[in-house]
């Protein structure tokens, strides 16, 4: 790289610097430390590396950048503003602001340019392999010689604290393992906490944790655009592994009296600090949020180009679909999210008893055949899950385009690796566990909320029948917990034939990530009434009521609960209305109509659920719901089913109890 550009990388740099010390200061609140020390990487990155086109931020064949280390977020949202992107200088100076595109951590969907959410540490670089998995996968199926299309690199950028998180571990393992050679982390190695050094808690060495993982391992001068290119070449030769650079850098580089401090990480540098730097680096020291016309001139200078490779792109795409139109077609579905074929749906009679885990495998097969996009796996417990696609082969390094992920003993890294698989909303990946478990996945369940995208989770032995593995495997307030999340959308179906509306919800939902529950045990498939499909569809229905007219009592019942309602309802000479309820979070969008005429008078009614009462508020007065608000115990769980009454006859004498 010759003089020239080498010194505008470092106009670009100084840039990005007084910029972000300038939002910070405006908004009092905010991490600069980052910003001013990753300031060449960005500069370096957007203008000499990345494939990218501010015209078109989800261009499909664009690098991606993640900065898991979002708490440094002036750093994207500056070089973002620089190049072009639909991010205007109001919007730096708005920075932390209600309602503007510059939050305090960079939200996926809110500012043009961010490819995540990231802020929780770790869970960025969780993420980023999933985006690697994607362009390994889609590459196997429909990169052909002579058409490359999907030959993109994923670039994330973490810290110390990110490589303290167990998601990183669980995530890095993973990508080692497979071998996802365009993956390529920046190791911001500043050695500085909120706390003080690193040396406080933190003093193994993450290179070699790394290449343990199997990882290809490089060093580099964050402060000199050539290494960082020399790097960068390295990582790319190699394309059997993931790379990390490490990047042996200095927090708040250019604050005089600051840099290398932990007081530099999440406060303002203040006034006198901010000019002094702007002097030192070439800017007016009074002013604020200025650009330099010589980097406004480079980043022009540029901007041809990268319209030249999104254009270059899309012809090379226009000539595979022409040369491969049944590849193109399927792709043309993913990018949809539009079946390929109407699902043929199996086909579960009244009478038959079988486990919704069993019989939510025999759906998932069926949406596998349709929905191309649909795929992958669990945390080590598929044969207990029943999620694997059975037509179709295993992801590996070998095998890219296989369906079935195995993600190892690794929820939350699945969980964060699923909404890098999901973020692009080609594919729709699933991951699979008991529910007990989902503690582990809940942070990126949560951001997968936040960040409006769709995997679906499919959480198998949902309650107490979980049995003889006791209670630190038998879920109690896990629905509870999993219903709080906003955003998201929780599916417990009854029986077999409502597995398949289960799966007709989740598919037609694009922007909220669904949680699928499925019981351990066997449940009878009960009659229904005409048109019930429908109206399950909708989050909930009236399955049977014993007499007529308005209901003595209605019981509002989820999964197993609603055959043992069915079952409590025939013991009683009441009127008993038994409404399944597949997702309070449907129901929560009915008017209040709708619910009254299907509920009925609210004193009338009761909730029966295996789990904490909680979530029932909105719909059932204090005292009418029958839940678990106690652990169980290690036993057959017909046995724990006695011991805490949740038999035929106790559900019966507590109905008629409520009844009076």
């Amino acid at each position: 790289m010759g003089e020239i550009q080498i010194e505008e990388i470092g106009r670009l740099a100084a840039n990005i610097r007084v910029l972000s010390a300038d939002a910070v200061q405006r908004a009092n609140s905010g991490h600069p430390g980052l910003p001013l020390g990753m300031a060449e990487l960005a500069a370096t990155l957007y203008t000499r590396v990345l494939h990218h086109y501010p015209g078109d931020p989800q261009w499909a064949g664009r690098d991606r950048f993640v900065l898991s280390a979002g708490h440094g977020s002036m750093l994207l949202y500056s070089i973002l503003h620089l190049c072009g992107y639909e991010l205007s200088m109001e919007e730096l100076t708005q920075f932390r602001q209600y309602g503007s595109k510059t939050p305090g951590h960079p939200e996926f969907g809110v500012t043009p340019g961010v490819e995540t959410t990231t802020g929780p540490l770790g869970q960025g670089l969780s993420n980023a392999v999933g985006m690697a998995m994607e362009q390994e996968h889609l590459a196997a199926r429909y990169n052909r010689p002579g058409h490359e299309i999907f030959s993109y690199h994923t670039y994330v950028l973490v810290g110390d604290g990110c490589m303290m998180e167990g998601i990183t571990s669980e995530a890095a393992s993973l990508a080692g393992h497979l071998g996802l050679g365009r993956l390529i982390c920046f190791y911001d190695s500043n050695a500085i906490t909120i706390e003080g050094s690193t040396e406080l808690a933190f003093s193994e060495s993450v290179a070699d944790r790394f290449r343990a993982y199997g990882w290809q391992v490089l060093e580099a001068d964050p402060y000199d655009s050539t290494s960082i290119l020399r790097a960068v070449d390295q990582a790319k030769a190699v394309t059997t592994r993931p790379s990390l650079i490490v990047l042996p850098s200095i927090i708040g580089k250019g604050a005089e009296g600051l840099e290398g401090s932990h007081k530099v990480h999440g406060a303002p540098l203040g006034a006198e600090a901010v000019a002094k730097m702007k002097t030192k680096l070439g800017f007016d020291p009074a002013g604020e949020f200025q650009v330099s016309a010589k980097v406004s001139s480079h980043i022009q200078s540029l901007q041809g180009g990268w319209k030249a490779s999104w254009d270059d792109w899309n012809a090379r795409l226009t000539a595979w679909a022409e040369a491969y139109p049944e590849l193109a077609r399927e792709y043309r579905s993913l990018d949809s999210q539009i079946p390929q074929a109407e699902v043929a749906w199996p086909d579960f009679e009244p009478g038959k008893s079988i486990a919704t885990r069993k019989a939510n495998g025999a759906v998932m097969q069926a949406v596998a055949q349709a929905y191309p996009g649909l795929l992958g796996g669990s945390a080590d417990l598929s044969p207990s899950t029943n999620t694997t696609l059975t037509e179709y082969e295993d992801f590996s390094p070998q095998n890219p385009q296989g369906r079935n992920l195995h993600f190892g003993v690794r929820e939350h890294a699945m969980a964060g690796i699923m909404n890098g698989l999901a973020a692009s909303g080609r594919l729709r990946p699933f991951g699979s566990t008991f529910l007990t478990f989902s503690d582990y996945l809940r942070p990126s369940i949560r951001l997968a909320a936040l960040s409006k995208i769709a995997p679906i989770y499919v959480f198998t032995h949902d309650s107490f029948y979980v049995g003889e593995d006791g209670p630190t495997h038998q879920p109690i307030e896990h629905i509870c917990s999993l219903r709080a999340i906003i955003d998201h959308v929780l599916i417990r179906p009854g029986d077999a034939q409502e597995c398949i509306a289960a799966w007709q919800i989740a598919l037609e939902i694009r922007d909220k990530p669904v949680s699928l529950l499925m019981t351990r045990q066997n449940l009878e498939v009960y009659p229904k009434p005409e048109g019930w499909l429908e109206l399950a569809r909708r989050g909930a229905y009236q399955v049977h009521q014993t007499g007529s007219g308005s209901p003595d009592l209605t019981v509002l019942a989820t999964g197993s609960e609603v055959s043992l309602s069915l079952e409590s309802a025939k013991l009683l000479g009441l009127n008993i209305r038994v409404v399944s309820i597949l997702s309070l979070e449907l129901v929560g969008s009915w008017s209040s109509q709708e619910q009254q005429a299907l509920f009925g008078p609210l004193d009338r009614r009761v909730a029966v659920e295996a789990s904490r009462g909680m979530s029932w508020h909105a719909y059932i007065i204090p005292g009418n719901t029958y839940g678990i608000d106690s652990y169980c115990a290690s036993a057959p769980g017909e046995v724990v089913a006695e011991k805490i009454g949740f038999t035929p006859q106790a559900l019966a004498d507590w109905l008629a109890e409520r009844a009076k």
